[in-house]
C-alpha cells in the first residue's frame, strides 16, 4: 500500500534517457500503488495538446498503461507545462489537479503544489507567473500558429535560464513564510511540492505543532520519487538509462 508523488522530470527529445527512465518507472514500479501524482513540469515545454511532438504521445501511451492497470493518476501544472490541457489529460488517463490541492493521505489532510508560488521572493518571477494566469492571454497564445508558439517558447526558455544563472539561489527557493501561510490557509501539517529541485525532508514547528515539507527532486542526473504509506514518507532516487 503506497502513493506514488514525482515532479520536475522536464521531458525533451534532447533528453531520451529521462523519456526511457519515467517509462521504466511506470511499467515497473507503479503498477499497484495506490495512486501517482504528478506535481508540475513533466516536460521541459508545452506549447498546446496540438503540438504533434511525438515524445507526448509516447509519454501518454505509458501514462494511460498504467491507468488501465487500476492506477489512478493526478497532475498539477508546473510553471514549464502550464499550458496542458485536457484533450492530452484525457488521452494520458491522467485527472488534472488545481494549485494547491489538498487530498487525504492515509488519514490525513496534505497539500500539493507545484511549488512555484511559494518563491515569493523572486519579485519578477512572481509577475510573471500572474502573467501566465490570465485565461484571454493563454486562450490567445494556444491560438497563434503551432511554428510561432515553438519560436515563443524557445525565446523564453532562453530568457528564463540567463536570468536564473544570476539569481542568487536563495531567491529560487521557497519563503518559509508563504509556506506556513500556506498550510494555515488549508488547515494542514504537511505539503509536499517540486519546482525548486531540492529533495528534502523538511520537519519544523507551525503554530507550536509537527509540521512537514516534503520536496520532491528532479530527474535531470537521477529520477526522484516519493513514497508515502501508513509507515511514513521516504524519498528514493532512480538510475537514468
Amino acid at each position: 500500500m503506497s502513493t506514488l508523488f514525482i515532479s520536475d522530470i522536464h521531458l525533451s527529445n534532447a533528453r531520451p534517457d529521462m523519456t526511457a527512465a519515467l517509462v521504466h518507472f511506470l511499467e515497473q514500479d507503479a503498477p499497484g500503488a495506490d495512486a501517482l501524482y504528478v506535481l508540475g513540469d513533466l516536460f521541459e515545454f508545452w506549447i498546446g495538446d496540438d503540438d504533434p511532438n511525438p515524445l507526448h504521445g509516447q509519454v501518454a501511451d505509458a501514462f494511460l498503461a498504467l491507468s488501465q492497470q487500476g492506477v489512478p493518476i493526478y497532475f498539477i501544472h508546473g510553471n514549464r507545462d502550464f499550458l496542458l490541457g485536457r484533450q492530452f489529460a484525457r488521452r494520458a488517463g491522467m485527472t488534472l489537479l488545481g494549485d494547491p490541492c489538498i487530498i487525504e493521505l492515509y488519514g490525513e489532510r496534505v497539500l500539493l503544489s507545484h511549488g512555484d508560488l511559494l518563491c515569493t521572493q523572486d519579485v519578477d518571477y512572481q509577475k510573471f507567473r500572474r502573467i501566465t494566469q490570465l485565461k484571454w492571454l493563454r486562450w490567445l497564445f494556444l491560438r497563434l500558429p503551432l511554428g510561432r508558439r515553438q519560436r515563443i517558447a524557445c525565446k523564453m526558455r532562453g530568457k528564463s535560464q540567463m536570468e536564473n544563472a544570476s539569481k542568487q539561489q536563495f531567491i529560487m527557493d521557497v519563503t518559509p513564510a508563504a509556506v506556513d501561510e500556506l498550510l494555515r490557509a488549508h488547515d494542514c501539517h504537511t505539503l509536499i511540492h517540486g519546482h525548486t529541485h531540492r529533495p528534502a525532508i523538511h520537519d519544523f514547528k507551525l503554530d507550536g505543532k509537527g509540521a512537514r515539507r516534503i520536496v520532491l527532486g528532479d530527474w535531470f542526473e537521477q529520477g526522484s520519487v516519493l513514497i508515502c504509506s501508513p509507515a511514513g514518507q521516504r524519498l528514493e532516487t532512480r538510475t537514468l538509462s
